[in-house]
């Protein structure tokens, strides 16, 4: 039901991120360090224009809209696939339709392989960058589980 309710409302969604773009203070995408940007859907123009020009890299990985939490091995999956491309000097979009959750969940994780830090402190620097970012319980909760697997301890 929630995959089905999630395609409903993707376009009306999405044009809500793009007027929230417009006139407010968020912005497309964020940089939160030399390797990751985090930010929403990409569209084409902006491909052309922006990510072939930088090297952005990209891996898909499928959540849910909405209502989705990445799954721990797509969280691994993903930061794995961000910590190669951080070794190659290259960069990594990190998006989903708004960037706000999804793939700031991922982005969170990403910080937290990187530093080994709690995922509520992964959480409050992302959100020094980005500060609309949305972290849901059941996603602050798979974040632990991945710092439990990646850092050997809880917070």
């Amino acid at each position: 039901m929630s995959a089905v309710l999630a395609r409903l409302l993707f376009y009306p969604t999405l044009a809500y991120n793009v007027v929230m773009e417009k006139v407010s203070s968020r912005r497309w995408f964020d940089r939160v360090d030399e390797t990751v940007l985090l930010g929403a859907l990409p569209f084409k123009s902006m491909t052309k224009q922006e990510w072939q020009a930088t090297g952005v890299e990209q891996l898909r990985l499928s959540t849910v809209d909405i209502t989705g939490v990445p799954t721990l091995e797509n969280l691994h999956r993903g930061v794995d696939f961000a910590m190669q491309q951080r070794e190659k000097g290259n960069s990594v979009y990190v998006h989903c339709k708004a960037g706000r959750s999804r793939s700031a969940t991922l982005a969170a994780a990403y910080l937290i392989r990187l530093h080994c830090v709690t995922p509520e402190e992964a959480c409050q620097k992302l959100a020094t960058i980005r500060p609309h970012i949305l972290i849901r319980a059941a996603q602050l909760e798979m974040l632990r589980k991945y710092h439990l697997a990646v850092c050997g301890r809880s917070h």
